[in-house]
């Protein structure tokens, strides 16, 4: 469901952006994987990051002059920045040309099936300028609650995965506020991107931002797709149309937080949980998700009967043999879950939780994980984001993504923010906090629940105060 239409966003421009050097004819076609066909049905990734008033140096240093008869034409400040953002962003789709393509799906009537592809095709990105002239970044840093001028900084909202056939797969939204804070938001289809390549372009576009003269990226991705031998490309699926298995939903009304958690918190947080339980196996993630757990339970107020259930994605690039590289263009996650009951988080506390955390993402090996992707070829089944009720949680993303190394040549960004993709009641987005070691949530959740958590000492008093 898109978010709200609101006047504090206006839309200056809107450009579809192709590689810079792009190809004559088509790079070719993508059989796209099982990972990547069940989120057919899920909206868009979107992530965005903040960044202060640019210094003066940086529109020196990206400034473009044209010499007329030994005049130079100046450029102000606002086109400077746009048109070097625009040029490393068509430089980065050189390297990153899938993502400048679209769906494309090919019937089999023998078999009554479908395949779905994408078609490197180069018709473009989409580029959007847009400015929030009553917006400041003050106003999106220092409230608690995320207001709610935020998912207007995005594109595609409400739009999912298999909308790619007719609409960009990527499209940036760069919006400038008030005070020259700028907001650089990202929309990207989840069916052809995991979070890790979501990041990877990111790192990528910055990095050839900050330095217009630089003419290669560090870590190129790696186009081809990876499939098991027993289930060679493509992949059918056994429906006559689309339509059989798109589904759409409407999402309830929630709340947002952030919150900000220091690497004392974290490391204190991690060593409780490995203490109670007499292991040293929790990770600092588990340890913050199991508080989290115990602490959304009670708020929600569940009867001590009720199962809730922590859906956790978990990335796959390392769990195979050999591992597929980081640079890994494409899906690479799986989710495993953990189950309790409101009674049992209660009884046995947030270390107890943890473990039943890491219980789950233990179990995800590569056996698993292959047995896993040769069963979905034969009973093909599609995520949903109604399948989460209103007593459980689910995390994505990871505290490991370079989110704070994306400088575009006027520093380090000051927060992180996702768009209303996907935002059910329950869901936690994870980041990396802004010093090492740190980490931040973004707790979506109904309005009394997340009244409540936040009267919740319990969780309240391991909150910091500062985000950057």
């Amino acid at each position: 469901m898109a978010a709200p239409a609101t006047t504090e966003v206006q839309i200056l421009s809107r450009r579809m952006v192709r590689p810079s050097s792009p190809s004559s004819q088509s790079r070719g076609v993508i059989t796209l994987t099982p990972w990547d066909l069940k989120l057919l049905s899920v909206d868009y990734i979107q992530k965005g990051i903040l960044f202060l008033k640019p210094p003066a140096a940086a529109y020196n240093a990206n400034e473009q002059r044209e010499e007329d008869g030994g005049k130079e034409e100046e450029e102000n400040s606002s086109s400077v920045i746009i048109s070097g953002l625009l040029s490393s962003f068509a430089r980065a789709l050189d390297y990153f040309f899938p993502l400048a393509g679209r769906l494309i799906t090919a019937k089999h009537e023998d078999t009554n099936s479908l395949s779905i592809f994408l078609d490197c095709n180069d018709e473009g990105a989409e580029f959007i300028h847009a400015s929030a002239d009553k917006v400041t970044v003050s106003d999106v840093l220092a409230p608690l609650y995320i207001p709610p001028v935020v998912p207007s900084f995005f594109p595609l909202n409400g739009v999912v995965g298999c909308d790619g056939h007719s609409m960009p797969l990527l499209a940036v939204q760069v919006t400038e506020l008030a005070d020259g804070g700028i907001f650089v938001g990202c929309s990207l289809s989840h069916a052809v991107a995991d979070g890790t390549s979501f990041w990877h372009f990111f790192n990528s576009w910055s990095h050839l931002s900050r330095d217009h003269h630089q003419v290669s990226i560090p870590n190129p991705p790696t186009i081809d797709r990876w499939f098991l031998d027993s289930c060679p490309p493509p992949i059918r699926l056994p429906f006559a149309d689309q339509q059989d298995f798109i589904r759409r939903m409407p999402y309830p009304p929630v709340k947002e937080c952030a919150f900000h958690f220091s690497a004392r918190t974290i490391a204190n947080i991690k060593s409780r949980a490995n203490t109670e339980m007499g292991t040293d196996r929790i990770s600092s993630l588990q340890a913050l998700l199991g508080l989290l757990w115990c602490s959304v339970t009670r708020a929600r107020r569940l009867d001590p009967a009720q199962e809730t259930t922590y859906f956790v994605l978990v990335g796959c690039r390392s769990r195979l043999s050999p591992s597929l590289p980081a640079t890994y263009l494409g899906n690479a996650i799986t989710i495993v879950e953990a189950k309790s009951t409101a009674g049992e988080l209660s009884e046995h506390g947030p270390g107890w939780a943890a473990f039943l955390l890491n219980q789950a993402v233990a179990s995800s090996s590569e056996a698993t994980l292959r047995d896993g992707l040769e069963m979905w070829t034969k009973e093909p089944s599609f995520s949903y984001m109604d399948q989460f009720k209103p007593c459980d949680l689910t995390t994505g993303s990871s505290p490991r993504f370079n989110i704070y190394g994306n400088d575009f040549g006027w520093g380090r960004p000051v927060a992180v923010r996702s768009g209303p993709g996907s935002k059910v009641d329950g869901k936690a987005t994870i980041y990396p906090g802004a010093d090492p070691g740190s980490m931040a949530l973004e707790v979506s959740l109904s309005s009394q629940a997340l009244s409540s958590l936040i009267q919740d000492q319990e969780f309240m008093q391991e909150v910091s105060n500062d985000e950057a």
